[in-house]
């Protein structure tokens, strides 16, 4: 006969909901970390600490007290809402950490773990319009021809950017773990992290100047990003790219830019200037790597490489 009803004991507590039992000891904070592992199993490591950030989130909010999946609901994410807005957090950062503990709670649902009851209804799991971030082209050429003679920490991040520019603007992170063998025949081969989408970029001269300026015989890394002893590579980047990220905010004030200057920026500038100089938006996407809709990875699928590395050399040109 079916039934809803509860059942408890010392040692467990269960819900029972149209014969489907659901473990109150179930452990939220756990699941997710499980399915962050197994997405870095799958090579999306990005998108791993991408729920690990939302995770610390939402532990934050909770004083670090777990809870299962049966307990979340639409009074609990709107009092993390409003907790996050309190703070400071803007919207889409909010939106963001919903979206990621959204994808979660649905995986538990399909595990069995709760039943569906629509708890993000109530709060913002949208993408609002951001202040543009890109650099015109002349600005870039005067981020590349400031003199930081003197200044070794601010003259390495100045390359950094410039070379994750000149490279259809690769991730930070991406770069970071860039090994000398990927680089073979004049073609630069990596996957994303973030996606784990393998990409290949022709070797351009500016490049190889930033590269041999850096290089080092006892690293396996192609740029100096990951240089330290005692810590691991996970470490080593987050440190990097919070120095690095320091001293190009410096460089951009020094500059006036009318932002702050990150190698995000870089990103950005690389396809605002390609569709600048004409190149198709469905080479632009091949050429950043993006994989997330379906239009784009069809217009991937029927772009020759070829395009991609002529795009990135028109790009280029001028520097």
């Amino acid at each position: 006969m079916l039934f809803t009803g509860f059942f408890c004991s010392i040692k467990q507590y269960v819900v029972f909901m149209d014969t489907k039992e659901v473990s109150r000891e179930a452990s939220f904070f756990s699941f997710m970390e499980e399915e962050a592992r197994k997405l870095e199993r799958k090579g999306k490591i990005r998108t791993g600490e991408t729920y690990l950030v939302a995770l610390r989130s939402f532990k934050r909010f909770r004083g670090n007290r777990d809870l299962s999946p049966v307990e979340i609901d639409m009074d609990l994410m709107r009092d993390y809402e409003a907790s996050l807005c309190e703070s400071g957090v803007c919207p889409n950062t909010s939106s963001f950490y919903m979206r990621v503990l959204r994808a979660v709670y649905n995986r538990a649902v399909m595990e069995g773990l709760t039943p569906q009851r629509y708890p993000f209804k109530p709060v913002y799991t949208g993408i609002g319009k951001t202040h543009k971030r890109a650099l015109p082209f002349e600005w870039i050429k005067s981020v590349k021809e400031l003199d930081l003679s003197g200044a070794p920490a601010a003259e390495v991040a100045r390359d950094l950017f410039l070379f994750g520019f000149y490279t259809r603007g690769m991730a930070f992170v991406d770069m970071a773990y860039l090994r000398k063998s990927d680089l073979r025949d004049g073609v630069l081969s990596y996957r994303r992290r973030k996606t784990g989408q393998r990409l290949s970029i022709r070797w351009e001269a500016c490049m190889e100047e930033i590269v041999r300026k850096y290089v080092r015989k006892d690293s396996p890394y192609l740029l100096p990003i990951l240089c330290g002893r005692g810590k691991d590579a996970r470490t080593l980047y987050e440190n990097a790219s919070a120095r690095v990220n320091t001293q190009l905010k410096k460089i951009g004030k020094r500059l006036g830019l009318p932002y702050a200057l990150t190698m995000y920026v870089g990103r950005h500038t690389w396809a605002s200037i390609a569709r600048e100089r004409n190149v198709p938006i469905a080479v632009i996407s091949a050429g950043l790597g993006h994989d997330s809709e379906a239009t784009t990875c069809i217009y991937l699928a029927s772009i020759d490489q070829t395009a991609v590395d002529e795009a990135n050399k028109r790009v280029l040109i001028g520097l």
